[in-house]
């Protein structure tokens, strides 16, 4: 799964979301760049709801990867 914030995304609201992946046992890979953070949830993400994510201040898309069978 990945995470794409807006571009205006705080830091506060960047730690908020890498807390909530954290907590319920997911690593995490964070890519900065100029204008957006995009972060890379490692772990099965079938459990996560991915509109519960998009409610998170900050996040502007969040992007299911399908596993290949």
């Amino acid at each position: 799964m990945l995470i794409i914030t807006r571009a205006n995304a705080s830091e506060e609201a960047l730690d908020a979301i890498k807390e909530y992946l954290i907590s319920r046992g997911f690593d995490i890979h964070q890519s900065t760049g100029a204008n957006r953070t995009i972060i890379g949830v490692i772990g099965d993400t079938a459990s996560l709801d991915e509109h519960e994510i998009e409610s998170f201040p900050g996040v502007n898309q969040v992007v299911r990867i399908k596993k290949d069978d």
